[in-house]
């Protein structure tokens, strides 16, 4: 059975930094597309960043040069380091992993497990 876990959310003030961790288990890690995507409150769930299985990277671009996504296939964990964080990326942002796509895809529907989310909020 595959697990998907996220840690590292909270409540930071403008300008601040948060990193986020996604542990997987029951999967060939190495095998997957890792992605997180956000969730606003009345929004709909939105790509943030991915890495696919050969390291390939793709970001949304609303994060580009603030976020940085990353893989340690050794420890089954995907990371997502978020730096200069405004109210508007406060979310609940969830760990997602696709196993049949080579590249990185932004549609939710291509994944094809979820974890539960973690909240992050930043306060102006």
């Amino acid at each position: 059975q595959v697990h998907l876990v996220e840690s590292g959310g909270g409540s930071v003030q403008t300008g601040g930094s948060l990193r986020l961790s996604c542990a997987a288990s029951g999967l060939t890690f190495s095998e997957y597309t890792m992605a997180w995507f956000r969730q606003a409150t009345g929004k709909e769930r939105a790509f943030v960043a991915g890495i696919s299985r050969n390291g390939g990277i793709d970001y949304a671009y609303f994060v580009k040069g603030r976020f940085t996504i990353s893989k340690d296939n050794a420890k089954n964990t995907v990371t997502l380091q978020m730096n200069s964080l405004a109210p508007e990326d406060t979310a609940v942002y969830y760990c997602a992993a696709d196993q049949r796509s080579y590249g990185v895809e932004r549609a939710p529907n291509e994944y094809d497990f979820w974890g539960q989310g973690t909240q992050v909020t930043v306060s102006s």
